[in-house]
């Protein structure tokens, strides 16, 4: 019987680290499909004139680098978590604290990209910022209608 419940609990953490890892890699793929999408809007519907061209691609600049840490520490929560799960075969306070980690790194991801967002906003007309915001939100809600 103890064996049962050993191999039904590895099951169980096994199942969770393929969705943590999962879940981590839709959450930090998903800025980039909707970035992919503004971009072209920005690039080839918007009529930029050449400065705000220049003030843009700073902006994307300075953003790709950032994006790309938060993405490695986003796989490194990812480990740490598969690696919880394989000391604790269960749900105990390391899985827990690696889940708030990939939650929080997450977060933080969000939270940046959508101030990168705004930057790139801050650039543009209200003719060109009205439209910007129709893309953002068709990219935000594509999943959801």
């Amino acid at each position: 019987m103890p064996s049962r419940r050993l191999l039904l609990l590895g099951l169980i953490a096994f199942a969770a680290a393929i969705a943590g890892v999962f879940i981590g890699r839709l959450v930090a793929d998903a800025p980039k499909a909707s970035e992919t999408e503004l971009h072209a809007l920005l690039h080839s519907q918007l009529d930029l004139t050449p400065e705000q061209e220049k003030k843009l691609e700073r902006i994307e600049a300075d953003f790709a680098g950032r994006r790309q840490a938060l993405e490695l520490e986003m796989r490194a929560a990812n480990v740490r978590l598969a690696q919880a799960i394989e000391a604790e075969h269960g749900y105990g306070p390391r899985v827990t604290e690696a889940i708030d980690e990939t939650h929080e790194v997450m977060g933080t991801l969000q939270k940046e990209t959508l101030q990168h967002l705004f930057a790139m906003r801050g650039v543009l007309n209200p003719d060109q910022a009205e439209m910007f915001d129709k893309s953002v939100v068709k990219a935000l809600t594509a999943d959801a209608r």
